[in-house]
């Protein structure tokens, strides 16, 4: 059996990862929107309102661009619509989501023609609803328990906001880092054995692709910065946490990927999460 029918069998036997992260997700954050629409509904209409046309507006226009499939599209506009509700207003945590939008689009679409080449550009239709939930959902998901415990909308803590813009900050990283690395880096190498490997290798990486991510994500700490009430020292410890968050993404590709136990969503939830988490414990520290 040739590699490309081994690698075809695998993805569908691991299909159930993908599927898994959208449950996770997705039903804990349509329900939370769908009780905070209803509590808010008397007072806080025009919140309701705009937190609907601003996510529908989104996901519009990420289908428009063909950045994502339908139900890409969709689930991306219900992250968007929580973390507008957790952030309300012009300080919103919408600024670093965009952010993310742009150097993730921009990047996939870099080089496109080397990567179809290469065999490892994304598909034309953009990307499916696991992939957004993989990316978006511990940032979004971060401020759900706060928000459940009692807090006001718009009133997250230092803790939930740099835990949010850690794993923003990592999903884009991991994006962009891949997708130009391929174009940039050169040959990769394995992160484990410094082996060089074909491009588009699980657990492969590049010079040129790991500084265009670390930068990317000092991008969108900066966004996260300048848009929410995070002093320098917690935006610092955000971007920190996403670079290692990185690092995760890139052992976890090149162990448990490549040996067939994780997919490339599962990868990229737990990745999200170890940056979140370790932005927890680097707050602790300091």
């Amino acid at each position: 059996m040739s590699r490309e029918n081994v690698d075809s069998r695998r993805a569908a036997g691991l299909r159930w990862q993908s599927q898994a992260v959208l449950l996770v997700f997705v039903p804990v954050l349509a329900t939370w929107v769908l009780l905070t629409a209803v509590q808010a509904w008397g007072g806080a209409r025009g919140l309701v309102l705009q937190a609907l046309g601003i996510s529908a507006g989104f996901a519009a226009l990420v289908f428009a661009l063909r950045a994502a499939t339908l139900g890409a599209a969709l689930t991306g506009g219900l992250f968007t619509a929580v973390l507008y509700l957790a952030t309300p207003g012009w300080y919103t945590a919408l600024w670093p989501l965009l952010a993310l939008f742009l150097l993730t689009w921009g990047a996939t679409r870099f080089g496109r023609k080397r990567k179809e080449a290469l065999g490892t550009a994304e598909g034309k239709r953009g990307r499916t609803a696991s992939q957004v939930a993989a990316n978006l959902g511990i940032a979004a998901m971060a401020t759900v328990p706060v928000l459940w415990r009692g807090t006001e909308i718009g009133q997250l803590g230092p803790v939930t906001l740099i835990a949010m813009l850690a794993a923003m900050a990592e999903a884009t990283a991991d994006t962009v880092s891949s997708e130009l690395g391929q174009v940039l880096g050169g040959e990769p190498v394995m992160i484990t054995s410094f082996r060089r490997v074909a491009a588009g290798t699980d657990g492969a990486v590049s010079f040129a692709g790991t500084l265009t991510g670390c930068a990317a994500a000092a991008v969108v700490v900066a966004v996260g910065m300048l848009a929410l009430p995070v002093s320098r020292v917690n935006a610092g410890i955000a971007l920190a946490a996403a670079i290692a968050g990185l690092l995760v993404d890139s052992l976890l590709g090149a162990g448990p990927e490549q040996r067939g136990w994780l997919n490339n969503d599962a990868v990229n939830a737990l990745s999200t999460l170890a940056a979140a988490v370790l932005a927890l414990l680097m707050m602790k520290w300091v």
